[in-house]
């Protein structure tokens, strides 16, 4: 047996509860794959993302509904150790990816203030761009459970306010193209012991700005990885603390909001307090 369908096979028997069933609920639930969509499936090299796409594949395989894939790989400016990387696990799991260079390292390495954010919104919107180039009306990303609520932490604790990572968004700048999110639900420990159990080696990091390319599974020392540790600390005494955390997002009591926004008009219970 390939390598490739041993990965395939895993996924559909020994990860097919904490996987490939919470992978297909989310894709039902937030109704993010249509009869005739062509999807960029994006691979950054990392675990995330390469599960996501063998998941594409199958879905592709069993579906009822009929949709087309590409799946891309922006260059962003990797060394050529990381690429190769992500080539020979291409190979090695069987994907077809078509690889896009880009200048976006190069650009952001004289950014003193929030490179990140801004090495971010370019790669996305590259993304978006080569993603139509290729007719493709949709882009997948490989954000999962705890992207979704450690987000919801960092907004809450840093950005003063109540905000989530959506399993779907309209592109406000690419007019018809939209982002889905299909590992919305699929919890990082469990791409972790899928990808062990696979013996599979991914780039974790290929930032060469900071020289901290690496493969493995611990987070970098940021916000982010701050709310794992503040998530692992809470779960000691509440084991369903990362459930509920998703849970409430899909359960917020507007009676009990003092303000809300939505696009760019704010609003206030003392609106309609009185009336």
């Amino acid at each position: 047996m390939e390598k490739f369908e041993e990965v395939e096979r895993s996924i559909a028997k020994k990860f097919r509860k904490n996987i490939w069933s919470k992978f297909i609920s989310a894709v039902k639930e937030y109704k993010l794959i249509k009869e005739g969509d062509k999807i960029a499936v994006c691979i950054s090299g990392g675990k995330d993302s390469m599960l996501m796409a063998k998941c594409m594949q199958q879905l592709q395989k069993y579906s009822e509904v009929n949709f087309e894939t590409e799946y891309i790989v922006m260059n962003p400016g990797y060394n050529e150790i990381n690429r190769q990387i992500i080539e020979d696990n291409a190979r090695l799991l069987n994907v077809p990816i078509k690889v896009f260079n880009t200048q976006i390292y190069d650009i952001v390495a004289n950014i003193e203030e929030t490179p990140c954010y801004l090495c971010a919104r370019m790669r996305r919107g590259y993304l978006y761009r080569y993603a139509r180039e290729l007719g493709c009306n949709k882009i997948s990303l490989g954000h999962h459970f705890d992207d979704v609520i450690e987000t919801v932490l960092m907004s809450t604790l840093y950005a003063a306010e109540f905000k989530t990572m959506m399993p779907k968004l309209k592109s406000t700048n690419h007019e018809g193209m939209e982002l889905i999110r299909p590992m919305y639900k699929v919890k990082e420990e469990d791409i972790i012991a899928w990808k062990k159990y696979n013996d599979l080696q991914f780039i974790r990091c290929a930032c060469r700005l900071t020289e901290s390319c690496a493969t493995g599974d611990e987070g970098m020392g940021s916000k982010r990885q701050e709310m794992k540790e503040l998530i692992r600390k809470l779960r000691k005494t509440n084991p369903h603390i990362d459930a509920n955390i998703f849970r409430s997002i899909h359960n917020v009591n507007l009676e009990t909001i003092i303000g809300y926004k939505k696009g760019n008009k704010r609003h206030s219970f003392l609106d309609d307090y009185d009336k």
